[in-house]
């Protein structure tokens, strides 16, 4: 490349990052998801939902002042997201969850009287928060990473005055993105439709579908979600394009399991994905969690720690012991490469007793053929199979997903 195309590439517009779904898998820019691993066509995530956080009311502002001002500043929180996104993506988080009315700030509670809303009462969009909102979906575009943006949150869904409002609200959000022609954007109507604080009937399990068709008829990937351990009605599982389901108040993992099975049996479920993008259990040092059943059961999963990413002011990084922990075991998860076996016919074709207790040591060569990892494996040889999938762990010092063939030697047996 001479001096010419450099200059020209550097000034080239950058390609978008496209998140799409087929059947019930995630692609991004036309690839599955962490390709090769366990999470393979997944979209793990954070609830993230106080990035373009602000509270206009005087009274309760003042609850969120930084300790080292003594007071609010919207934008600060912004910018300081923006700061943590790399870290997020260096860890293989692929999506994160906004809102455009965010989340209870204090994690949890019964009243709301803090006013959060980009959304005001005529349904219009306000434009400072759209700003904010901008700055953080650029960012995740330039990292290869999807938004799963929410456009109402119970408890301040009444900003919206009427049906009217909320109706042009969903449109305005809409047509926003498409000014913007951003591809890497799950909408997410409302967050817990079943929650009985909204105000507004068609924001309720019962209607709301209309909203997502609404969304969808204008070619945005969309759904709404359900409160924590709640299945989705087949109104909304008809409707979306994928299914948003929360893990709250869900202490025993093997509820989470069967939640995602029942929701795939709800009338009318097509193959689509299965999202948990809010669950505040964790236990990522114990062998069963929520985490880890959602994902055996292909359902992918979202963090949700209400002190440490909901609750402002807000330390964006990686500061806490539970933080660390879901970061590494999602990063842990998103390295275990799903290796081919290529060449193991013809070792089950050998005397059963003779391999009873064989081991087999599989070779996985780089296109250079180069050795990255030998490890051995105990395999029965009645299920040592052509196009057999092994499990293990990649090599930290390589980036990316190994190519390249894999070769199956038997460990003679000394009798």
């Amino acid at each position: 490349m001479n001096r010419r195309q450099l200059i020209l590439s550097a000034f080239a517009p950058k390609e978008r990052t496209v998140v799409s779904i087929e059947g019930d898998r995630f692609r991004i820019n036309g690839k599955l998801t962490y390709p090769g691993t366990k999470l393979e066509g997944l979209l793990m995530n954070s609830r993230m939902v106080q990035g373009i956080y602000d509270d206009t009311n005087p009274a309760t502002v003042q609850r969120w002042a930084y300790k080292d001002t003594g007071k609010w500043d919207a934008d600060r929180n912004n910018n300081e997201f923006l700061a943590a996104m790399p870290e997020w993506r260096k860890h293989n988080l692929l999506a994160i969850t906004v809102n455009l009315q965010g989340g209870s700030p204090e994690g949890y509670s019964k009243a709301q009287p803090w006013i959060n809303s980009a959304v005001a009462p005529d349904g219009s969009l306000k434009p400072e928060y759209m700003a904010r909102l901008k700055k953080i979906i650029d960012r995740a575009d330039s990292l290869g990473m999807v938004v799963i943006l929410g456009i109402f949150y119970f408890g301040q869904d009444q900003q919206a005055r009427d049906e009217a409002a909320v109706k042009a609200a969903v449109n305005n959000t809409i047509q926003w993105i498409r000014r913007n022609k951003y591809s890497n954007i799950l909408l997410e109507i409302n967050n817990e439709c079943n929650i009985k604080t909204y105000d507004h009937d068609i924001l309720k399990p019962d209607r709301v579908h209309e909203l997502i068709d609404m969304a969808r008829k204008q070619k945005i990937l969309t759904g709404t979600s359900y409160g924590g351990n709640t299945i989705p009605l087949p109104n909304v599982v008809k409707s979306s394009d994928f299914i948003l389901i929360h893990g709250n108040g869900v202490k025993d993992s093997k509820r989470i399991r069967e939640m995602v099975r029942l929701t795939r049996a709800v009338e009318g479920y097509t193959p689509k994905p299965i999202l948990f993008n809010e669950d505040d259990h964790f236990d990522f040092d114990k062998p069963d969690n929520n985490m880890l059943t959602a994902v055996s059961e292909r359902a992918s999963w979202g963090y949700f720690d209400p002190e440490g990413y909901q609750s402002p002011p807000i330390n964006w990084g990686l500061d806490t012991p539970r933080k660390k922990a879901f970061f590494a075991k999602l990063l842990e998860m998103s390295r275990q490469v799903r290796v081919l076996v290529l060449q193991a016919r013809q070792f089950a074709l050998q005397p059963f007793h003779r391999l009873a207790l064989a081991r087999f040591r599989i070779e996985v060569f780089h296109l250079l053929r180069v050795p990255l990892q030998v490890i051995q494996l105990p395999l029965r040889p009645t299920l040592v199979e052509a196009n057999q999938l092994v499990i293990f762990r990649a090599n930290p010092i390589v980036r990316g997903h190994m190519m390249g063939r894999v070769v199956m030697h038997p460990i003679p047996v000394v009798h």
